[in-house]
């Protein structure tokens, strides 16, 4: 069972072609962050139908591929390099859900990096 300590959205798109070690670099070296701190890095294509998520630690590093049958996932507008989601609102971008429209009504937006 993956549990992040904390879930940061790229908000740049890629080419999802790439695998676990093209996107630990991404995460070191376009980041500037420990690719093995336990948190989940999820990253989207241009498309915005497929996300990746990467999340390494101690132990070893998890790819998870999530590919939508209908509609995009919900991603933050362009400015920093990483936005910060909580679990709940990593559960809705996960089902296609507007997880920004339904936070900016219960608590606020998601913060960017």
């Amino acid at each position: 069972m993956i549990q992040p300590s904390r879930i940061y959205l790229a908000v740049a798109p890629i080419d999802l072609r790439c695998g676990i070690d093209r996107l630990l670099v991404l995460v070191q070296s376009v980041f500037g962050r420990d690719a093995f701190d336990g948190a989940a890095y999820v990253f989207r294509n241009r498309s915005g139908t497929r996300i990746k998520l990467v999340l390494g630690d101690a132990t070893g590093v998890w790819l998870c591929v999530r590919r939508l049958q209908q509609g995009t996932f919900r991603w933050p507008r362009p400015g920093e390099a990483l936005c910060e989601i909580d679990a709940q609102q990593f559960e809705w971008l996960c089902k296609g859900v507007d997880w920004q429209r339904l936070c900016a009504s219960t608590k606020g937006l998601a913060h960017t990096l």
